[in-house]
């Protein structure tokens, strides 16, 4: 029965607002307001941008930045974090949507949590693996619609592109040269940051100071700024009588959205369905899209952890309750945003606090600014888009990746054409299988070393080390090798060292007994070294007597001396000048022989 003591450790542990909110004061309330402003200037913005590249309408975005601000500020572990809408999750969420209705991106967004609260429960954190950049050509190129003032609709790259190319003839030019315009700006004011005032040799003074930190925030909010500015424009246009030369965004639900429980049926073109309907038509995103939002939220966690230790369990279990509250919100699905979590540590974030003043400004502008986001053109929102997923293309890891390891460059270029050509859920499943082949290869296929020694009495012997354990997938390869081996040794004592394998199961038992039979019937020894307990334990309960293994070098050099196993004419052709073992042993494939002739070696030096 838990104790009090232990209750309180479990609360403060999985509740960390009860640790830091003890030492909370108003210095670190000013720090975490600026924080939470200058992330609500970006957040709005690309909210309305990812719920339109997610297929839902401009205010599901602001549905979806408000719920994990305030649920991440109570549960959350890391102070930099900002949970919201992103681009990933708005492209997997727009794979789900197009053809369908809202009501499948909100229930995307429930089973995401509880698929989560299950990982968390189990403890599962799953690996990274290379998608990023496939997922962000497709994201920059379904803006090219927006972009060009195309209206088109499609569900992969290759579709986008070739509807795309069928339509261009189309485009819209004051969409065109906005956006473009869009992007140079966007593209500008995020370099503006680097500038400083001031000498580096010298400490700034308080007037540099200040003017730096007007540039930082200029740059900070530049997507809030060129939205706005774009937005005023339209406007003008609008007010003026003759109509605004760009397509814009169109009118936006005001107001908060209600208290539901997330959409269990739903009618798709007239058609009614049920709760397993829907289940069945998400198919595997139910298990791919909360997978991928961890895969994201831990890789930010541990960017920005600054050295201490990340409770991955803590972060799931967040990321779950934010998902699951969020639905009743109509929500899509969440996670980290990269982006909006470095804006909140360059601001000098104190503590997850910030977020609740991010979140306040989410639900003032629903209830307040809504009419004014009609304005808004797509052009503009196509831009932040791109400028944002333009940077997660991973090109540099491209040459170390060739000069350290070509097999994970391999998968990482698969899952990148399979993602671009078969779409991303397909191709992370493409990805997955070929690093799970990659993994499972050395398994099947371990090295085996060969190698010829004597004893202190002038008797040859061969010992075969094998380099991983011996289970079911390596079995016969062992096997074949330890066998082939014997047959070119010329009949002499075989040893398997076993020193690398840490275990074995039933197969590989029969597999070893089948292997002792063989040498059994050629009146061939061999014999095992350093056996671990549960694998001599393992090998004993098949083979019974005929298992033969030593603990020790001098052991084993003792009953090979003992042992009569050659003839004269055998023992001449062994020790022979002209001896061609290794020329036959080099037709083994991933068996490397080397043959040492010593007189008085001693085996643990060899090894």
């Amino acid at each position: 029965m838990p104790t009090m003591k232990s209750l309180r450790s479990f609360f403060l542990r999985r509740v960390p607002i009860l640790q830091w909110g003890r030492k909370y004061n108003s210095k670190k309330f000013l720090s975490d307001a600026i924080a939470g402003f200058t992330v609500g200037l970006t957040v709005m913005p690309q909210a309305l941008a990812y719920a339109t590249l997610g297929g839902l309408e401009p205010q599901y975005g602001l549905y979806s930045a408000f719920a994990g601000c305030f649920i991440y500020t109570i549960f959350g572990s890391i102070k930099d974090i900002t949970i919201g809408p992103t681009a990933l999750m708005a492209l997997m969420t727009y794979q789900q949507v197009i053809g369908r209705n809202t009501d499948y991106a909100i229930l995307l967004c429930f089973l995401s949590g509880v698929v989560q609260l299950v990982m968390a429960v189990l403890h599962l954190v799953p690996v990274t693996i290379g998608f990023t950049s496939a997922t962000s050509v497709i994201i920059g190129s379904s803006q090219l619609g927006s972009l060009f003032g195309l209206k088109i609709s499609s569900s992969t790259f290759f579709d986008t592109m070739t509807k795309f190319s069928q339509n261009i003839q189309d485009t819209k030019f004051p969409d065109l040269i906005l956006g473009s315009g869009c992007i140079v700006a966007l593209l500008l004011l995020r370099k503006l940051k680097d500038f400083k005032f001031g000498s580096k040799k010298s400490k700034p003074t308080r007037n540099e100071n200040c003017a730096n930190y007007v540039l930082w925030l200029i740059s900070t909010s530049r997507n809030a700024i060129v939205v706005v500015a774009c937005s005023v424009a339209a406007y003008l246009y609008e007010t003026n009588g003759s109509g605004s030369p760009f397509r814009l965004t169109g009118k936006i639900k005001s107001g908060l959205p209600e208290l539901n429980l997330p959409p269990f049926h739903t009618n798709v073109n007239g058609t009614e369905k049920n709760f397993p309907d829907m289940l069945s038509d998400l198919g595997s995103s139910v298990v791919l899209v909360p997978i991928i939002a961890v895969l994201g939220n831990v890789a930010i966690a541990k960017a920005f952890a600054s050295g201490e230790i990340i409770d991955a369990t803590q972060e799931l279990i967040t990321l779950s309750f934010c998902n699951i509250i969020g639905s009743f919100f109509s929500s899509m699905p969440i996670t980290g945003s990269f982006s909006r979590s470095a804006v909140n540590h360059a601001s000098g974030v104190q503590t997850p606090f910030s977020g609740v003043v991010t979140g306040i400004m989410v639900l003032l502008a629903l209830s307040f600014l809504t009419p004014y986001f009609t304005y808004i053109p797509k052009a503009s929102l196509a831009a932040v888009i791109i400028c944002a997923v333009i940077f997660m293309i991973e090109y540099e890891v491209v040459k170390p990746m060739w000069q350290t390891s070509k097999k994970d460059l391999l998968a990482t270029f698969a899952t990148f054409l399979f993602c671009l050509i078969i779409g991303v859920e397909y191709g992370i499943l493409v990805g997955v299988g070929i690093n799970i082949m990659f993994l499972l290869y050395p398994s099947a296929r371990p090295k085996v070393h060969v190698e010829k020694l004597v004893t202190a009495n002038n008797k040859h012997y061969v010992v075969i080390t094998p380099g991983n354990s011996l289970y079911f997938p390596a079995v016969d390869f062992i096997k074949n090798s330890v066998a082939k081996a014997g047959v070119l040794s010329k009949n002499l004592p075989v040893v398997v060292d076993c020193q690398f394998i840490l275990g074995a199961d039933f197969t590989a038992a029969k597999g070893i007994a089948a292997l002792i039979n063989e040498f059994m019937i050629r009146k061939q020894p061999l014999y095992f070294i350093n056996t671990r307990k549960e694998v001599a334990s393992m090998f004993e309960g098949v083979i019974r007597e005929d298992f033969k293994y030593f603990n020790s070098v001098n052991e084993l050099e003792k009953c090979i001396d003992d042992e009569k196993y050659l003839n004269e004419e055998e023992q001449t052709l062994i020790t022979s000048p002209n001896d061609d073992n290794c020329q036959k042993n080099a037709q083994l494939r991933e068996i490397t022989c080397s043959i040492s002739y010593r007189k008085n070696s001693h085996y643990e030096s060899k090894i």
